[in-house]
């Protein structure tokens, strides 16, 4: 499976723990594609939830098949982890070009960058 910034892709994360997203569920990949190119054994994603809590800093919503995703999710900016390129079940979609540019604007401002 090719990885690739900005899309949107199912993945594993189970085993949970602590306070982290478990489950198999959605995830956007936010690693550099010069790393992804590399044969990186692990990948920088963001997971998603639809425990939706409405748009605030900690969250981009992502409405209903924009991305291939089944239902309409929101990305968690806080949950941001590297994953086993293992866990990655299938490619979704790319997200489009607004929403990622969001995201990036968001992880800007959380980590005062």
């Amino acid at each position: 499976m090719k990885i690739r910034r900005g899309t949107l892709y199912l993945a594993d994360l189970d085993p949970r723990s602590g306070t982290g997203a478990g489950k198999t569920r959605p995830v956007l990949v936010i690693q550099t594609d010069l790393l992804n190119e590399t044969g990186q054994a692990s990948t920088w994603v963001l997971p998603c939830t639809t425990r939706l809590v409405g748009e605030n800093i900690l969250r981009v919503p992502l409405p209903r098949g924009i991305a291939g995703n089944r239902q309409a999710c929101e990305v968690m900016i806080d949950q941001s982890r590297a994953i086993d390129n293992r866990r990655f079940v299938r490619t979704l979609k790319p997200l489009p070009r607004t929403i990622l540019r969001e995201v990036e604007e968001k992880l800007r401002r959380l980590a005062e960058l």
